[in-house]
């Protein structure tokens, strides 16, 4: 692990106005274009998923079904309801659109390059900082702004709660994210883009049939913690299934976007499909290389030159996106009380203990001529014996204590009705309500339990009912 410089690598001197506005609209057209592809892959593959054709009329293979459904939203009619706040109901959906458009300006699409039928040479990247990073965390919670206020100026108690639940999210995921990001800047020496990028060039050298061989270090393999937390933090930050929970339908219709419709809901839409492009190509950049070619394409002399790299970029982006596909066409939607506890009692405690551990090694290094291999060795022998322990905690509990069977709690009389809203009981609750002059109660079994007959005609008030 080398020391890198806290300024960036890519080298930004040469650029003009002009090369510096197309690179913006580049990079604006590329995310409108792949929203557009990545909508009809997600509808086709979840189609395939569920064994049936998907969009397969307008135009080859149904690629035009996602231009004519925007066309058809910006051509409905713009409904406001009275009792929104106006000014901030149109304002949120553009926060939001913009805010997913700014954290892409620090990606680096590929290294230097010459613009084709000119002699000016640039780096495929808008531009770059030495707090790359950070920007892009003040991007990303600067876009939960929209939905947060696009929720309240609605007027509406489904859309409040839609962006009441999208902050809450936001800020849980958002913080194990950033841990994840603070392990990769510490191990790299740098938080700028371009030059994690460049961290990760090299791991070392092979042998293979009598040729030396450069091998990658991609962070993802050294440090694969960080990227698994990353990865289930990138799904809760951007409500993709299954962590869709602040526009449940189910549960709040549409969410904090219910009472927005045509052009307005469209920019919502965009926001969430840009977010994905985002965060897949920071978890690109930043664990998988970057622009950087893969093994064996790297044994190419030129695959990492030119125009080259922004080909494995695109192909590696790709993937995750095809992931979040995945995702939304196998697991079903957690409960909220799950999708909370998963991330504060396991993502922000594992995150915080590995960048931790990434610190320590860092600290090591620069003060011990400790070798890297050694001490992730003892890390990860540390790591896997906790497993071991957590796995199989349950069989250091005596024999007696296993055999006794667990008694029950006394169940919790539960009102559904006492906000005013019917709320089913958890399991091993007592229901309880007023209906009329007569209490009627019943009792609802804990999980794993059955109800007879007989317990079910003894229960408290049943021959209320009955009458």
């Amino acid at each position: 692990m080398t020391m890198l410089a806290e300024n960036p690598v890519a080298d930004f001197s040469d650029d003009t106005i002009w090369v510096v506005l197309g690179k913006a609209l580049f990079i604006f057209v590329f995310l409108v274009v792949g929203t557009i592809l990545m909508i009809w892959a997600e509808r086709r593959v979840v189609a395939r998923m569920q064994s049936r054709p998907g969009p397969n009329r307008f135009g080859p293979f149904g690629l035009l079904q996602p231009l004519a459904d925007g066309v058809k939203l910006i051509l409905k009619e713009d409904i406001t309801p009275r009792a929104v706040d106006r000014v901030v109901f149109v304002v949120a959906p553009i926060i939001s659109g913009t805010a997913a458009f700014l954290a892409f300006s620090v990606i680096p699409f590929g290294p230097e390059a010459r613009i084709p039928f000119t002699d000016i040479r640039t780096p495929l990247q808008l531009t770059d900082l030495p707090i790359a990073l950070l920007f892009i965390l003040a991007a990303a919670a600067v876009g939960v702004y929209g939905i947060v206020l696009g929720g309240w100026s609605s007027g509406s108690t489904y859309p409040l709660l839609g962006g009441l639940r999208s902050s809450a999210q936001v800020i849980s995921y958002e913080i194990a994210m950033a841990l994840a990001l603070v392990s990769v800047f510490l191990y790299s020496g740098s938080m700028s883009t371009s030059a994690i990028v460049d961290a990760q060039a090299s791991g070392g050298t092979a042998q293979l049939f009598g040729m030396t061989l450069d091998l990658p270090s991609w962070h993802a393999i050294t440090l694969l913690p960080s990227f698994v937390i990353y990865c289930i933090a990138m799904v809760g930050e951007t409500n993709r299934a299954p962590f869709d929970l602040p526009e449940a339908e189910g549960e709040l219709v549409g969410g904090y976007h219910t009472e927005y419709s045509s052009t307005k809901f469209l920019l919502f839409f965009l926001a969430e499909y840009v977010n994905m492009f985002t965060v897949s190509a920071i978890a690109t950049t930043l664990f998988l290389g970057g622009w950087r070619a893969p093994f064996p394409l790297s044994l190419w002399d030129g695959a990492n030159h030119g125009w080259w790299p922004m080909l494995w970029f695109v192909l590696k982006v790709a993937i995750f996106m095809f992931c979040f596909i995945w995702l939304r066409g196998t697991l079903p939607r957690l409960r909220y009380d799950q999708f909370m506890a998963l991330g504060w009692k396991w993502l922000i405690p594992a995150a915080l203990g590995w960048t931790l551990v990434v610190a320590g090694l860092r600290a090591t290094q620069q003060f011990e001529s400790v070798s890297t291999q050694k001490v992730l060795i003892g890390v990860a022998a540390v790591i896997a014996a906790l497993l071991v322990v957590v796995l199989f905690i349950d069989w250091l509990v005596s024999p007696e204590e296993r055999r006794q069977p667990r008694q029950a709690a006394e169940p919790q009389a539960v009102d559904p009705f006492a906000g005013g809203y019917p709320v089913p009981p958890m399991p091993g609750q007592r229901l309880a309500r007023t209906s009329g002059p007569v209490l009627v109660a019943q009792q609802v079994p804990a999980a794993g339990q059955d109800t007879t007959d007989e317990e079910q005609d003894s229960q408290p008030g049943e021959e209320a009912r009955r009458g």
